[in-house]
């Protein structure tokens, strides 16, 4: 499917500080490793699930990053 996009998502650690909003906010993509939100292995192409897009919103260090990739966030299908 040329021209598709995906979102991925990343949690900056130099700007992150700890507040576990984005485990709070999403789980299921988010975990606290060593004081530190992280994208849980395997989620990084979740970028445009609306928790994700929220939990970066509300990042009170704006530690999460969206962007846009070439690939679909789910090639395998919805």
């Amino acid at each position: 499917m040329k021209g598709m996009k995906g979102q991925k998502v990343s949690v900056d650690r130099e700007l992150c500080y700890g507040s576990a909003e984005c485990v709070h906010r999403a789980p299921r993509v988010f975990e606290f490793v060593d004081g530190f939100g992280v994208v849980r292995p395997g989620h990084e192409e979740a970028g445009d699930a609306p928790e994700i897009l929220e939990a970066a919103e509300k990042c009170p260090s704006q530690a999460i990053s969206i962007t846009i990739t070439d690939a679909p966030s789910s090639p395998g299908g919805p």
